[in-house]
């Protein structure tokens, strides 16, 4: 297996290399104090074909495939987590309307996210009882002639403030476990769901963590992705695909903590010469170092 990088991918990690130098890594630091995230940023990103990397371009996206996707995700959580865990939860809601909606949802919902017209898309999945275990959860969908009628709530919907669509789940079938478990899409703004508050989190800051409240919010019957009971098998494969986005995200968070460690080391001075210098750090900064080099460096400088 040839494991070198075609010429199109080495494009698109040098173009999403210097976007985040330029755009995200120094306003990252601001995004994470204030909780305030620049909605025009999220745009640029959908405009350098960041937001729908492994959308068809019928409907807008850029169709680069998984490594083009992973090399563009580590580039920019190597200088923004909020921006990276956006992108990464906006590419995954794009694959899954492509994947299980109809050709109506296609085309009216994945232009607006790979154009950046939706700032984001949100996954909601995840109730205050029902985290890893999605088949627990207590939302609720019935249908009502040509309409399905959806109650509940969800918690931790990344982006939920500013997507433009959601990616719902609830119980057609109460008793039936993860089998009856449906997927639907909710736009924004639609009567009867309500996005919550903020979560105030540790880390990624910038990027919104809601709660969403459900009361009798009506959707038309087309709203609904695959077959109903479907739902579970959607959440999995939807989870397949996002795990590579924040896998990828990891990646770049790890590389960054070494370049700052590195930089660290050079500058930091111990009795009178910088801390590069001793033995036990020097060899570790060098050009080569591995993962594992790394890591070590990590540790010791938390001793000096």
């Amino acid at each position: 297996m040839d494991f070198r990088l075609t010429e199109e991918q080495k494009m698109i990690r040098e173009t999403a290399r210097n976007f985040a130098e330029k755009e995200l890594k120094p306003r990252a630091a601001e995004i994470d104090a204030t909780h305030h995230y620049p909605l025009p940023v999220l745009r640029q990103l959908a405009e350098l074909g960041l937001m729908g990397m492994n959308i068809p371009a019928e409907y807008g996206g850029a169709q680069a495939g998984v490594v083009s996707y992973s090399l563009a995700m580590t580039e920019v959580a190597k200088a923004c987590a909020s921006t990276a865990v956006t992108m990464s939860v906006t590419n995954m809601v794009a694959e899954v309307i492509h994947a299980f909606g109809q050709e109506s949802m296609r085309s009216k919902h994945i232009p607006q996210i790979c154009s950046g017209a939706y700032p984001a898309g949100a996954f909601a999945l995840t109730e205050s009882t029902a985290g890893s275990d999605p088949a627990s959860m207590k939302s609720s969908a019935y249908l009502d002639g040509d309409v399905y009628v959806l109650n509940g709530s969800k918690t931790f919907i990344t982006s939920a403030e500013y997507a433009g669509v959601f990616v719902t789940w609830a119980k057609t079938e109460k008793n039936a476990g993860a089998k009856g478990l449906s997927a639907f899409l909710v736009e924004q703004g639609c009567p009867g769901f309500v996005v919550g508050r903020n979560e105030d989190k540790m880390g990624q800051r910038g990027s919104c963590t809601n709660e969403i409240i459900i009361e009798n919010c009506r959707i038309p019957r087309d709203n609904l992705l695959d077959q109903e009971g479907d739902g579970f098998k959607i959440a999995m494969m939807a989870l397949d695909g996002g795990r590579i986005g924040i896998g990828s995200m990891a990646v770049g968070i790890g590389l960054s903590a070494i370049e700052y460690a590195t930089e660290y080391a050079k500058n930091r001075v111990q009795f009178g010469h910088p801390i590069s210098s001793f033995q036990a750090i020097q060899w570790m900064i060098a050009d080569s170092f591995t993962e594992l080099e790394a890591a070590r460096l990590l540790i010791l400088l938390a001793a000096f």
